[in-house]
């Protein structure tokens, strides 16, 4: 029997205030982290410009804004369901009629240490309707005069569990996007990734390529250069005000798709660099 849909939650487009802010600072680049934010970077600053959308530009909407961590799922699951270890699931919905983003992004996070330049946060994952398997989230800030390095993990905790991870940087407009994907994937009418990949094609995009190149970012006489140890990235450049560039380690819809299985104890992890020229 399949199960019941779950009520729905509201906690991607309702409102996400900041709240304290800790700022690590190294040379010219300073980032303010938001551990009550879904455990975000707020703002991501270099030799005076900012670089990420806030809650002040337009839509505070908990998924539209700063650099937040997509765990332990990334991007959409359709319609919520998966199946796993022969067993049906059912996630609740909080975007138009899918699961979204994870429950990372809008959860509080543990600040567990703090210097000046790095910071490391955890995030005990639930065991309920919103999330059945439990776990642990960590996050890893360190930065350098010039680059900063995120590290993202999750580890199963008694039972096994599906994880795809993620970025998901809302980047202020760039004057220039340098970006050479082998591969994107096609996404069907419910808009949902779908295999196989196929060659890409000219954006706008809301879509996910596989690449293994670095991504480049140009504004305000910068340049950001965007590097991961995964191949699969999400960019959403259709919006007036802003760029998404989110590493993945799998493509949306991952527990359908191509899902990544961890046994007890077992992690997940992805890196993610910025570094400023």
């Amino acid at each position: 029997m399949e199960p019941e849909p779950v009520i729905p939650v509201d906690d991607a487009q309702a409102p996400m205030p900041a709240g304290p802010l800790h700022w690590l600072r190294s040379g010219a680049l300073e980032v303010a982290l938001a551990p009550e934010a879904g455990g975000r970077i707020a703002q991501l600053r270099y030799a005076g410009v900012d670089w990420l959308v806030g809650p002040e530009d337009g839509w505070p909407a908990t998924i539209a804004w700063g650099c937040y961590p997509m765990v332990p799922w990334a991007g959409r699951i359709r319609h919520g369901r998966f199946r796993f270890d022969g067993k049906a699931y059912v996630l609740p919905i909080n975007f138009e009629d899918h699961a979204i983003h994870g429950v990372g992004f809008s959860q509080a996070w543990q600040l567990d240490a703090l210097a000046s330049d790095a910071a490391t946060l955890s995030l005990a994952l639930p065991e309920d309707e919103y999330w059945p398997f439990g776990g642990v989230a960590t996050q890893v800030i360190q930065l350098h005069s010039s680059s900063m390095r995120l590290r993202l993990a999750v580890e199963a905790g008694s039972r096994p569990m599906p994880a795809v991870l993620g970025w998901h940087p809302w980047f202020r407009k760039p004057e220039r996007l340098v970006f050479a994907p082998e591969a994107m994937y096609p996404r069907d009418e419910e808009g949902i990734a779908v295999f196989p990949p196929q060659a890409p094609v000219p954006g706008p995009w809301d879509d996910c390529f596989v690449s293994r190149e670095d991504v480049v970012l140009e504004r305000g006489g910068q340049r950001l250069r965007l590097r991961s140890d995964t191949d699969h990235w999400v960019v959403y450049d259709g919006a007036a005000h802003a760029t998404c560039v989110e590493p993945q380690t799998g493509p949306p819809d991952g527990f359908n798709l191509k899902p990544n299985r961890l046994e007890p104890g077992q992690r997940l992890s992805l890196t993610f660099e910025m570094s400023f020229a």
